[in-house]
């Protein structure tokens, strides 16, 4: 999964880092803008919508009101957010709810509300999450142990410790910087999926 996200400190525009995620099979893309006003959001998930038609996942976080406009695939929120039941009452039927979780009581909650997956982050530390301290390798390992939902790992995650990640038995990882911020994009997901097969783990972004 990427989240394509502005707090990344990336130039180029959204729309730019959507497009050339698909064209790198990227099949999940998340959006995520907590400093653009409402109406910038609107249209850049109005526009990434269309780049990811029938290609990707589209998944938009905390703004339940712009995933319904735009028939977004799916919605991740946070812990201070709606709850799940009346999310998926709004959102309707064969939306997919993920939600981010940095303990494992929260991981535990979060499948007994009955989430597609959930987020197991900031793995490492990350500036896109000031507020947040690392929750390390050893907490993502006790919650894949735990739950049975899907769990995606991310947070500070980028090719020199992906590798980590997924020898922790990580399937899913969702990675912002390391793609936002590439020189060039296509290159920087080939060298993900490089890392991983280099430690014969099968390529899953």
């Amino acid at each position: 999964m990427l989240s394509v996200n502005r707090a990344a400190g990336t130039k180029r525009s959204l729309i730019n880092i959507a497009e050339s995620c698909v064209r790198a099979g990227v099949k999940i893309i998340q959006l995520r803008d907590k400093t653009d006003d409402v109406r910038g959001f609107y249209r850049n998930a109005i526009l990434i919508r269309k780049t990811t038609k029938g290609k990707a996942l589209f998944i938009i976080n905390d703004r339940l009101d712009i995933a319904k406009l735009v028939n977004a695939d799916g919605l991740h929120i946070g812990q201070d957010d709606l709850p799940v039941e009346a999310v998926r009452g709004l959102l309707g039927p064969g939306k997919i709810i993920g939600k981010s979780c940095h303990s494992l009581a929260q991981a535990v909650a979060a499948e007994n509300e009955k989430v597609d997956y959930i987020s197991v982050g900031p793995i490492f530390s990350t500036p896109t999450k000031p507020d947040y301290q690392a929750v390390g390798l050893q907490l993502l390992k006790n919650v894949l142990s735990r739950v049975s939902l899907a769990v995606t790992a991310i947070g500070g995650i980028d090719k020199n410790n992906i590798g980590l990640v997924r020898g922790s038995g990580a399937k899913n990882i969702a990675v912002v910087r390391a793609i936002c911020e590439a020189g060039n994009i296509e290159k920087a997901i080939d060298g993900l999926k490089s890392e991983m097969i280099n430690i014969n783990l099968t390529p899953n972004l």
